[in-house]
């Protein structure tokens, strides 16, 4: 009976030492990061492990194949003012670190619009659309370099801001109209809007875009008639009032500007210092007979020989004989900034980092990037402010004062110095 009653009691103490190293090893796998554990590590154990995936350097609310959740209150608060769906700023890693802390993504929201993040770190690398991943900076300096072309954007957009809110007051309150985006092409494959500055790079923007929407293989290839005089590219007062508004609020809105004075002098170059067939005979005479006295009857005739001082005093005058043309009118009329929110405001003193910088936010091919060739008169040398104070001096104090006033607003919202001295 002894033996019986010890031989049951070493069976209980055997069962409760099995049972309780059972419970001891279950705990021991509870316990553990299930990111750190393997089938064979724990031999006869089944695992159904969830890896967690890995961050994409991609900014807070997007993913690698375009999905975005929507901003919270304070993102909102931290972003500029209506930027474009798909514009990515990838973010340095311990910034994004911080900004995916906890954020979730939802699927199936493609293409919303993402705002630009307004954060002293922000960045943006070259990206391959077709792959739909950023390239990461391969060097500190280069991710520098990036850092401050974001900036620099941001510090743009500050200035063109408060100069319309300063000196434009109204014009937010103004409804958009075919007439305000008659000069803004379209690119629906990159969902872009460029708005057209002449003599701004406009010639070769409009190649780049053409490439863009696959009507071309290389800006070489593209003639400077097919540019200006094709149809290939559309403008966007040529859709209806819904399709105007849609784009304008969805697609990447962007504008080249260049110095006011410098622009002016390279338009003056182009237009009267070589044959033309329709600005000699449009413009040049009647700045001739208006502004010349003893005009010969040939220059009156051809309208050729336009002096500089001629077409400046033909700008100035508000009874002017002939209309204003868009090669020397203001930016701020063309491309109605201070009513249309542009996103990316690039500058021709800044073209190649300014262009190529676009490029790689827009998604373009990574073979792609922005023509450096001159589109006319090849073989003259560019404009420059060299040559531009050069023009400039022939003109009195007065005159280059008046000539400061016309362009200020100009001026203003880009923020040019002033390119002379005693200009006040």
């Amino acid at each position: 009976m002894t033996l019986r009653t010890g031989t049951m009691r070493l069976a209980c103490m055997f069962s409760s030492i099995l049972l309780f190293g059972a419970a001891g090893l279950l705990l021991f796998i509870s316990l553990q990061d299930p990111t750190e554990l393997t089938p064979q590590q724990v031999p006869g154990v089944k695992f159904n492990i969830r890896l967690q995936q890995p961050h994409n350097d991609f900014p807070p609310g997007s993913s690698q194949d375009g999905d975005f959740k929507a901003p919270t209150e304070r993102d909102t608060r931290d972003l500029s003012s209506r930027a474009p769906r798909g514009l990515n700023l990838p973010v340095p890693d311990r910034a994004l670190a911080h900004l995916n802390r906890g954020a979730r993504l939802r699927p199936r929201q493609r293409r919303r619009r993402l705002l630009i993040k307004k954060m002293p770190a922000a960045a943006a690398t070259a990206a391959n659309s077709s792959a739909g991943t950023f390239v990461r900076p391969a060097s500190r300096a280069l991710d520098s370099r990036w850092v401050s072309l974001h900036q620099r954007q941001q510090e743009r957009k500050r200035v063109m801001r408060e100069a319309c809110a300063k000196y434009r007051s109204s014009s937010s309150r103004k409804a958009i109209t075919p007439r305000h985006v008659s000069r803004i092409f379209v690119e629906d494959r990159h969902r872009v809007l460029y708005c057209e500055v002449p003599k701004a790079g406009c010639s070769n923007w409009k190649r780049v875009l053409m490439v863009l929407a696959g009507l071309a293989s290389s800006t070489a290839d593209i003639h400077h008639d097919t540019v200006h005089y094709g149809s290939a590219l559309k403008r966007l007062d040529t859709f209806d009032r819904q399709g105007i508004l849609h784009r304008l609020s969805t697609y990447t809105k962007m504008l080249f500007v260049r110095e006011p004075f410098e622009r002016l002098v390279s338009a003056f170059r182009d237009k009267f210092e070589h044959p033309n067939s329709y600005y000699h005979p449009v413009f040049g005479k009647a700045i001739l007979a208006r502004y010349r006295a003893n005009a010969s009857r040939e220059a009156l005739r051809t309208g050729s020989g336009v002096r500089f001082s001629e077409f400046v005093q033909y700008l100035l005058d508000v009874h002017r004989p002939v209309g204003m043309d868009i090669h020397w009118d203001h930016v701020s009329r063309l491309c109605s900034p201070c009513l249309i929110d542009y996103d990316f405001v690039g500058k021709f003193e800044s073209m190649e980092d300014d262009a190529n910088f676009f490029l790689s936010l827009i998604h373009a091919p990574p073979n792609l990037t922005f023509p450096q060739f001159k589109d006319r008169h090849s073989q003259e040398a560019r404009t420059t402010a060299r040559i531009t104070h050069q023009y400039f001096a022939q003109l009195s104090a007065p005159q280059r004062q008046h000539a400061y006033d016309f362009y200020g607003m100009d001026y203003l919202m880009f923020n040019y110095s002033k390119p002379f001295a005693d200009l006040y």
